[in-house]
């Protein structure tokens, strides 16, 4: 289940399977945080967005199992992929999503309403956390119960290099297009240590001075050919995460 919300300008992938039971999820049209409600179809229950969990009826206090997924420009995913398909809608609505909410991202001065804590709707202040500005825009990142929070407008076009729950990580990270991904640093039997190179706009190893491209992919060099494996993330602002895994622990470069 691939899931979005413009309030908090979130974007998480879910496997939709909970227990022995495969859901389907729909919009509730209500809000909780200022985040999107789902509701799966099968109980009823409901369902906050961004931390994927359970908030009213038989399922409450269940989490959905978070996906790997990138953020990437369409220009850059064509690039990649220039045969690639696009889900335009669903049967009861074919265009839905040709609508141009999809895509036009962020509004011009929306982030910094948040910064400022003029939410749209309700966020209960209590639960807000100021390590980060409201609005900053972060990628977590899971590996079984450890959860990081990495602050994209920190990192700018760069690569975090970290560790979250023991696994050596990397973070690739892109300013201009909010593009973000994360990655085990571990590939054959070593630890590799990647950076972004302005002059050359690209993502290198400084083991072996191979290219990377944003899907995690060795694509020149010694490691060409290799692709690092993809870790689990969800991207918001830092408010609905804060809310969704309070005292979380934050990684400031």
């Amino acid at each position: 289940m691939i899931t979005y919300c413009p309030l908090c300008f979130s974007g998480v992938v879910f496997s939709r399977e909970v227990g022995v039971k495969v859901l389907t999820f729909g919009n509730t049209s209500a809000l909780y945080q200022s985040d999107l409600v789902m509701y799966d179809k099968q109980t009823g229950s409901y369902w906050f967005q961004v931390g994927g969990e359970a908030v009213v009826g038989p399922l409450s206090g269940s989490r959905l199992s978070l996906l790997p997924s990138t953020t990437i420009t369409w220009g850059e995913w064509r690039r990649l992929f220039p045969d690639s398909k696009v889900l335009t809608g669903v049967e009861q609505t074919p265009d839905i999503f040709g609508d141009s909410r999809y895509g036009r991202g962020l509004s011009a001065g929306f982030q910094d309403r948040i910064n400022n804590g003029q939410f749209v709707f309700p966020v209960d202040e209590n639960k807000l956390d100021d390590r980060l500005q409201n609005g900053e825009i972060v990628l977590t990142v899971e590996i079984g119960d450890a959860v990081t929070v990495f602050p994209l407008g920190l990192i700018g076009d760069g690569v975090a290099n970290h560790h979250v729950g023991g696994t050596p990580v990397a973070v690739f990270a892109r300013s201009d297009d909010r593009a973000s991904a994360a990655f085990s640093r571990e590939l054959d039997g070593r630890n590799l240590t990647f950076e972004f190179q302005e002059n050359g706009q690209q993502f290198v190893d400084l083991e072996t001075g191979s290219v990377w491209d944003a899907l995690g992919r060795a694509t020149s060099g010694q490691l060409a050919g290799a692709e690092l494996e993809q870790l689990n993330t969800r991207r918001s602002f830092w408010f609905s995460v804060a809310i969704a895994f309070p005292d979380v622990e934050v990684y400031l470069p």
